[in-house]
């Protein structure tokens, strides 16, 4: 059975994934888009690397803590790329990402030496 902080991390990367793709959306719909594309690009890493770490996670598998290290400093990318633009989708994307690197990095601490 997936402990509470497990159950709640993997819910923090879907909420991310949920973020990063909808910023980039409508990054895509904003008037300079080409202001917005390292946004958009890390929208799409960000939450191209929280899916495969949610199934890393899910399966409880020995090469999570490899996935998760990456998926920490992409969502710390994410977030302070997303903090330069005032837009609202970007700004929640921004607390969703922190939100994720902050669980990703408290699950890493609590698994270290089970892994």
């Amino acid at each position: 059975m997936k402990s509470e902080k497990t159950n709640e991390l993997e819910h923090l990367l879907i909420k991310c994934i949920t973020a990063c793709e909808t910023c980039a959306t409508m990054c895509l719909q904003e008037d300079d888009v080409k202001m917005m594309v390292k946004c958009i690009m890390l929208d799409r890493d960000c939450a191209d690397i929280c899916a495969l770490t949610s199934r890393f996670v899910a399966r409880n598998s020995p090469h999570a803590k490899h996935i998760m290290k990456e998926c920490i400093e992409i969502c710390r990318l994410c977030e302070a790329e997303c903090r330069k633009h005032e837009h609202d989708h970007c700004q929640k994307c921004a607390d969703a990402c922190q939100e994720c690197a902050d669980a990703c990095e408290a699950w890493s601490k609590e698994h270290a030496t089970a892994m």
